[in-house]
């Protein structure tokens, strides 16, 4: 019996397979909706602001 993931762009039920060719996706249509988010910068990785030490460490020129 093979998993069944809900399409990220349209929540419908695919199955995840080799034959299915655009998984996690349910078709092109929506690969490309989603390819077309993060493109527009709609989407956005996490990512915390550096700090004073992480700076220090890295050997990045103190900007006084």
């Amino acid at each position: 019996m093979s998993k069944v993931v809900n399409c990220p762009t349209c929540s419908k039920p695919v199955e995840w397979k080799p034959e299915s060719q655009f998984r996690p996706f349910c078709s092109d249509r929506c690969k490309k909706i989603d390819l077309g988010a993060w493109a527009n910068e709609e989407y956005r990785v996490a990512q915390s602001a550096p700090n004073e030490d992480d700076e220090l460490a890295s050997g990045a020129p103190d900007q006084n």
